[in-house]
């Protein structure tokens, strides 16, 4: 038990950063659907969906390879792989700012460059300061991390607060009109949505401040055969994460392509997107989880190799992340009715609201592959990865393309479920033979399909008030999770404990 509570105690400590940075970037929902309508958020959408994979793209992998070398020699593999980063990342972005006049206007929106420059700063920051970022991380410098991780997203949510709701609103003319003037001269409405991507890149400039040690401490270094050591062992992970980041996103880049015109009542297919983009968001929550556990657990497990208790461990590990991320996917699907009314400014958005619960559950299983995969990365099998990843790939290509004619964003959430299931299974099946770990497998199943039931049936209810629906959500969620203490009180309560007060046997 010590192992996983230090692990518990490491995934809550980047829990709370990711939780309370994500919550504040989560306002940034508000404030876009707000102040721009679906068409306006159209671009925003589809030009993020590239980043993510640009992301990958820009970093090959490789922060993956430093936490399997780095225990050989820290600094070498440090400097080696900043090394190639820096240099990659600088030849990625020239090219992009070079012929971003080309490639917008390829994208369909001719005329803004300048926001695929931003994006292309934007995606070389982050690159620059991954691997800075994953020596923390494996340095346990858990309070730097946290603080460059949320002071650079109050700087975000504070200009978007700045550009949008303060120099927009005012140059509109809608509040402070003796500011008008000078609010005209400085807010440009031809830039509109690509303020947002103007604030990302001002605070991403942040991290060179807080990562200022890890940049005197780094020294240029090139060693070929080194560099060919973790690039054999990082491109399969480079692959895989670039197709399961096609995954995540390709049903936004889908939809606009495959969604008949029409199918939604005066909407053209960006509003459409706009709209799926921005309630998308909502399933957020659920990352949240993921994204904590995998920061602490991926150097946790990667440094364990040869620990003969590592498959009981990650066993128990995960039935305890599948059992948080329920007690999430329940907790918002079943609010939803105020939750929507919150974060989603205008009613326009709330038409895709039905996604959500399922998108949740999409991202759970993703969660639980992510969990999984430690057993390919153990053993060098990185290929398995890769392999699974574009199955799960084709499963999205090919679901959306039938589904998003026929059920719209329905359609796309669907796709995406049935996707990560899919990989799910398979990395379950073949992690059994190569690195068989006792999963509870039918416990894990009976909580999904009970929670399923539940929010399936609440979600019928609609109560006039929400004075009448927070209170009666809230109470269904108190007596599942009486049914998880009852089921898992051997865990949950010590045995001195139960045998004291008799309570629970």
């Amino acid at each position: 038990m010590s192992v996983l509570k230090k692990l518990a105690g490491e995934t809550a400590s980047y829990g709370i950063s990711t939780i309370l940075g994500r919550s504040l970037n989560f306002l940034l929902v508000f404030i876009h659907t707000a102040a721009f309508m679906p068409t306006e958020m159209g671009i925003n959408v589809k030009l993020y969906g590239y980043v993510a994979i640009a992301n990958i793209i820009y970093t090959y992998g490789m922060e993956t390879a430093f936490f399997r070398f780095a225990p050989e020699d820290k600094i070498k593999y440090y400097n080696i792989i900043q090394s190639a980063i820096i240099v990659s990342s600088i030849f990625f972005s020239g090219i992009l700012i070079i012929f971003s006049s080309p490639i917008i206007t390829y994208l369909g929106y001719a005329g803004k460059e300048n926001f695929l420059i931003w994006l292309a700063l934007i995606v070389a920051i982050d690159a620059i300061t991954a691997i800075p970022f994953a020596r923390l991380r494996l340095e346990k410098q858990t309070k730097r991390f946290v603080t460059a991780k949320i002071i650079n997203i109050l700087i975000n949510v504070f200009l978007n607060i700045f550009f949008l709701l303060i120099l927009k609103k005012i140059a509109e003319g809608d509040y402070l009109t003796p500011l008008q003037p000078l609010s005209q001269k400085l807010y440009n409405p031809n830039i509109g949505a690509g303020y947002i991507f103007l604030a990302n890149l001002i605070a991403n400039a942040t991290f060179f401040y807080f990562l200022r040690p890890e940049f005197r401490d780094f020294k240029f270094q090139f060693d070929k055969a080194e560099f060919k050591k973790l690039w054999i062992y990082a491109y399969p992970i480079m692959i895989m994460v670039v197709a399961s980041t096609y995954n995540l996103v390709f049903d936004r880049l889908l939809l606009e392509k495959f969604l008949p015109v029409g199918f939604y009542p005066n909407r053209t297919s960006q509003e459409a997107l706009g709209i799926y983009g921005s309630v998308y968001k909502l399933s957020i929550f659920m990352s949240l989880a993921t994204q904590a556990f995998r920061y602490a657990a991926e150097p946790f497990f990667l440094s364990k190799t040869g620990d003969k208790n590592s498959p009981e461990t990650l066993a128990e590990v995960t039935k305890w992340f599948l059992i948080t991320c329920i007690f999430i996917w329940l907790g918002v699907s079943l609010n939803l009715d105020w939750l929507k009314v919150l974060f989603l400014r205008q009613k326009i958005y709330w038409e895709a609201i039905m996604v959500v619960p399922v998108l949740l559950l999409a991202n759970l299983f993703l969660g639980v592959y992510y969990n999984m995969s430690v057993w390919f990365k153990l053993n060098n099998k990185t290929y398995f990865g890769t392999l699974i990843t574009f199955i799960g790939l084709g499963i999205t290509v090919i679901a959306n393309i039938i589904l998003i004619p026929r059920i719209g964003y329905m359609g796309c959430a669907f796709a995406f479920l049935i996707s990560c299931f899919s990989m799910t299974a398979l990395c379950y099946l073949l992690g059994q033979r190569y690195y068989p770990v006792p999963y509870k497998i039918e416990s894990a199943f009976g909580y999904i399909i009970s929670a399923g039931v539940l929010i399936y049936f609440v979600t019928k209810i609609h109560f006039q008030s929400l004075w009448l629906s927070i209170p009666y959500h809230l109470i269904l969620l108190i007596l599942y999770t009486l049914g998880v203490v009852i089921i898992e009180r051997k865990t949950i309560i010590p045995l001195k404990t139960r045998e004291k007060y008799k309570i629970l046997r």
